[in-house]
């Protein structure tokens, strides 16, 4: 088992990795199994979590939370995610997604109202973009609308892929004012669960990411108060793509850690392993496998502790455009595949075991391809870099 060397560039990272790592493999790893195998949806793990300081780190303590940066929460989603990627894929939505945005963009009253209770794990935190039709269009192929009526909007549409969609309390939920505006015509709203209108049309049952509830939303003439609209109307792009860029790095380094796992995995199962009279470990094949898996992850965890870095300086409304927008991608362009070949490589150094279901090499391949298509997939990161390289080139010749 190995750990990484966090950067420390305020002298406390690695402090923080360390206690969460120790937590995540005292508390969170001992779910893991029953979560893939029952697709079971621990419901006092965000109460725990919170109990021992894990939610609410980028809050401040006036709000109830630790008044970290975005760094701080990514070695936390690190740590959690080498014991559990499980656990992490409840936490991630409802800390960065959910509470981590409201901060950045919501209003005092809203945070006041909410953030308190988030930081407590009292109310699960979720993010509602994706729609049947948009996934990767999700702004201008956006179809759920809104309609100011007096003092409330009236939402109508669907959402899919939701994490903590069906278990969720809060939700930041984005939807069309001006429709004819496009992109530009989009507004944010924090739907709560029991308002007249929304419901869960269903769970969705996936291949990974088990125990994660993940459900498809309707709107249904669903009434929304005003004052939840968040960063005003028509001004949901900017939440949109800040939100996205924080996403993308924050992903990337839960999914290095699970490829991390796999390599300590295959390391210890090739030293005990023996074929032909000696472990496989001396065979020159598999000794390739571990040496390319170790080189990849460090490269990624590299790239994933840049992107982090630089969200943490991200304004107010910036974001989706820009040498961040092309790093945050990068990074999870590359996490992203550096996974795919972690868990491909650990499958095949544990030969027929890793093929078992109930083997945890086998949970984190089932969990593993969402890792190129979740916060956009790997065709839409190679767009957002290729353009952003375009523009500079563009800029440069004139």
């Amino acid at each position: 088992m190995s750990t990484p060397n966090v950067l420390n560039p305020r002298g406390d990272y690695q402090e923080i990795y360390d206690q969460a790592f120790r937590f995540a493999r005292e508390r969170l790893h001992p779910l893991m199994a029953r979560m893939d195998d029952e697709d079971w949806y621990p419901p006092h793990l965000l109460k725990d979590m919170a109990e021992a300081g894990y939610l609410g780190i980028t809050a401040p303590p006036e709000l109830g939370g630790a008044g970290m940066d975005v760094f701080a929460s990514g070695m936390v989603a690190e740590a959690i995610s080498y014991w559990n990627l499980n656990a992490n894929c409840i936490w991630g939505p409802h800390e960065n997604l959910c509470l981590n945005n409201l901060l950045r963009n919501g209003n005092e009253e809203q945070q006041q109202r909410f953030i308190p209770r988030l930081c407590r794990g009292e109310l699960v935190g979720a993010l509602a973009l994706t729609e049947p039709g948009a996934g990767s269009d999700a702004l201008a192929g956006m179809r759920t609308s809104a309609k100011r009526d007096g003092d409330d909007y009236i939402l109508n549409g669907r959402k899919i892929f939701i994490s903590n969609g069906p278990i969720a309390d809060v939700l930041l939920v984005y939807a069309k004012t001006a429709p004819e505006r496009g992109a530009k015509g989009i507004s944010a709203f924090i739907v709560e669960k029991g308002m007249p209108g929304f419901g869960v049309a269903q769970e969705l049952k996936k291949m990974g990411w088990r125990g994660c509830p993940t459900g498809e939303l309707v709107f249904d003439n669903c009434r929304v108060p005003a004052r939840n609209l968040v960063g005003g109307e028509n001004a949901g792009v900017a939440v949109v793509m800040s939100g996205l860029d924080i996403e993308r790095a924050f992903f990337a380094v839960p999914i290095v850690a699970a490829a991390q796992r796999c390599l300590d995995l295959s390391l210890d199962y090739a030293a005990q392993r023996e074929q032909f009279g000696k472990p496989i470990a001396e065979q020159q094949m598999v000794q390739a496998m571990l040496a390319d898996m170790y080189t990849e992850i460090e490269a990624a965890r590299l790239l994933a502790y840049r992107a982090l870095l630089a969200c943490n300086s991200l304004e107010q409304g910036g974001g989706g455009t820009g040498e961040l927008h092309k790093l945050c991608a990068a990074a999870l362009l590359k996490a992203g595949s550096v996974h795919m070949l972690a868990v491909d490589s650990a499958v095949q150094i544990h030969g027929g075991m890793g093929f078992m279901w109930d083997t945890e090499v086998n949970r984190h391949y089932r969990n593993a391809k969402v890792s190129e298509i979740g916060a956009g997939t790997r065709e839409i990161r190679r767009i957002i870099i290729a353009t952003e390289l375009l523009k500079e080139t563009r800029a440069g010749h004139r």
